[in-house]
């Protein structure tokens, strides 16, 4: 018995990737920009929208017949003067013309907008400091000067609004923390300061150009990867207020990218990444775990990876699933490499710290995934032999990639990307049921004769399973997750999703009877691949070649891909193996050694090259 029901799964536990996207009111007046939005909402994903005003402004002052006012400043730069007068001008600016312009093509593409400027406290700033300015040969101070910094968010309101609309847009100017005009904020600095108060997964800064260019008056000379204070060199007018922008959302958690021209697609634009790797063998593993791909957010790493991969001259594909696949040689003799990109929630700044890197997917198991790319790249299967890496997406939670790549994606052999430790290979898993158990009640009072709440009834309900799954396999495992308890009028209500984990020997059917009161949403038998198979012998040797240990053959309580193949794939030896503790997987102390991760690569390599050849 196998099932999966993935549209109660993925309801146990929702996510919904969070972009934070500037766009300068040149272009908003492009069409691509608004496709862009609407495609990624269609991915799932939450949109902030951040809307510069410079066009929109210059026409409205013209429209009014009101000249503006600029400074020099004895930088030599020139900024807009905005003293208290000029404030109710910046607003108009953006109410009459850049506001409206966004929700009509919005609209266009069925999409419900807030569109609104951060005046009314949505965003709070404080003003700067006199400017020190220059008027023909004498220099003086402006202390009117109505520009600032952010200094406080509200985020609570903001994640109200991500919640109802499907496009929130904000603009300058914002609040003033000292009660005065409003504060006119940079739009790119704005954004940046809210991707990282919202711990945003990426924020993208829209230009005219393809990112950040080496050299300005040259379109295709994009620089496309930087590191703290390296763009500032090349930035040259507004680019610069982009390029501080980018380098302040360092700081958070955000994936950071200038793209263009009008487009929020990445490729051709510039990535910022924050965490420099050791040696440049780390780089892809590095840049991976910067990416946020939290289960049901894996579009941009599949992207970025194709991109990769095409760069090295393998082909690469994002499959109907979301999947990445990449594929090297042909022939009857096929070996999988399974990894996922996926992650849990909650991340934090991704950094290298003595040749040790921290950051969430470092162990589970974005260290796995790159090893299998790394290694495909580097080898030429033998004639005959196809070897594929597939990087799945759901994993955490539904399982939709691996489900997808075992209809799809036959082989011999499977190697599935998870942290077993460089110098251990995991030969089984446990079986998983999820169950979710719903219990409703009349609404009475508790002080009853008898009374039962429908909370009371479901705790009873739970611990019958829990006893009938001990008579039926003592050795199962049995855990509680998502407890609920609510109710409408005249009906309580309780729910609660169930894990038990099937240990070998059990068959899933076995325990089918205990849960007749619930609804079965997942269910997984246990697997094991025999000492003696082709497979781990090689993996076998490869250990003890690398490391010069006895090698460690593991049976772990978990369960992962593995299971799912096997709910189909009967008689296909599969080993799990790759880089770190999976004591720290879905911790907020992941992290992984320089040395672990190269030791995984080269006994996956030999492994992977001794089952080819054989």
């Amino acid at each position: 018995m196998a099932m999966m029901d993935n549209d109660a799964l993925a309801r146990v536990s929702p996510y919904l990737p969070l972009y934070v996207v500037k766009v300068g009111s040149s272009s908003l007046r492009h069409a691509s920009v608004y496709d862009d939005l609407a495609a990624l909402k269609a991915r799932g994903a939450r949109l902030l929208l951040v809307a510069g005003g410079a066009a929109d402004i210059t026409d409205h002052y013209a429209d009014v017949g009101r000249p503006i006012r600029m400074l020099r400043l004895v930088t030599g730069d020139e900024v807009r003067y905005c003293p208290p007068e000029e404030m109710p001008h910046i607003v108009a600016a953006y109410e009459r013309g850049t506001l409206p312009r966004i929700r009509e093509n919005l609209g266009l593409r069925q999409l419900t907008t807030f569109a609104a400027t951060a005046a009314d406290g949505l965003v709070t700033g404080t003003p700067n400091r006199p400017l020190r300015v220059v008027e023909g040969d004498r220099q003086r101070l402006v202390r009117d000067h109505r520009a600032g910094r952010v200094t406080a968010v509200d985020v609570a309101r903001l994640c109200s609004l991500l919640d109802a609309f499907d496009v929130v847009c904000v603009s300058p100017p914002v609040a003033a923390d000292d009660g005065g005009a409003p504060i006119n904020v940079d739009a790119d600095v704005l954004a940046a300061e809210l991707a990282n108060a919202l711990d945003a997964d990426h924020l993208r800064l829209v230009t005219g150009t393809r990112g950040l260019l080496a050299d300005p008056t040259e379109g295709s000379s994009t620089l496309p990867h930087l590191g703290p204070g390296e763009g500032m060199a090349y930035a040259r007018g507004r680019m610069r207020q982009k390029v501080r922008a980018a380098e302040l959302a360092l700081h958070g958690t955000a994936d950071v990218a200038i793209t263009g021209p009008h487009t929020v697609d990445t490729e051709g634009g510039t990535r910022f990444w924050r965490a420099a790797a050791p040696e440049p063998d780390l780089d892809l593993l590095t840049r991976m775990v910067e990416i946020s791909s939290v289960s049901g957010g894996e579009r941009e790493l599949a992207q970025f990876l194709v991109r990769w991969l095409t760069e090295q001259g393998v082909p690469a594909m994002i499959d109907p699933a979301g999947n990445l696949v990449a594929t090297r040689g042909r022939g009857p003799r096929q070996l999988l490499m399974l990894g996922h990109l996926d992650t849990v929630p909650y991340r934090w700044p991704v950094a290298w710290d003595d040749a040790v890197l921290t950051g969430r997917g470092c162990v589970d198991a974005k260290a796995s995934l790159a090893a299998f790319l790394q290694t495909l790249v580097e080898f030429e299967p033998p004639e005959g032999v196809m070897v594929r890496v597939v990087g799945t997406v759901e994993e955490e939670r539904t399982a939709a990639g691996a489900l997808y790549a075992r209809d799809h994606y036959p082989a011999d052999a499977v190697i599935i990307g998870e942290p077993s430790g460089a110098g251990a290979v995991t030969i089984g898993y446990h079986g998983v049921c999820k169950v979710r158990m719903d219990v409703a009640r009349a609404t009475g009072h508790t002080a009853g004769k008898d009374r039962r709440t429908a909370a009371s009834s479901l705790v009873d309900l739970i611990g019958e399973v829990e006893a009938e799954v001990g008579k039926r396999s003592p050795e199962a495992l049995f855990a509680v997750l998502d407890l609920a308890a609510g109710g409408t009028g005249a009906t309580q209500t309780a729910s609660a999703v169930l894990d038990i984990r099937v240990p070998p020997g059990t068959q899933v059917d076995d325990l089918l009877p205990a849960f007749d009161d619930g609804r079965l949403l997942l269910a997984t038998p246990p697997v094991t691949t025999p000492r003696t198979d082709p497979l781990v012998r090689a993996f076998t040797r490869a250990l003890r070649t690398v490391t010069g240990d006895a090698p460690r053959l593991l049976a772990k309580k978990g369960s992962s891909d593995m299971n799912t193949l096997a709910t189909r794939w009967q008689g296909v030896p599969m080993v799990a193996y790759g880089p770190g503790d999976a004591h720290l997987d879905h911790t907020p102390d992941e992290r992984l050694s320089a040395d672990e991760y190269r030791r995984a690569r080269e006994v996956l390599s030999v492994a992977v090259r001794d089952w080819c050849e054989r």
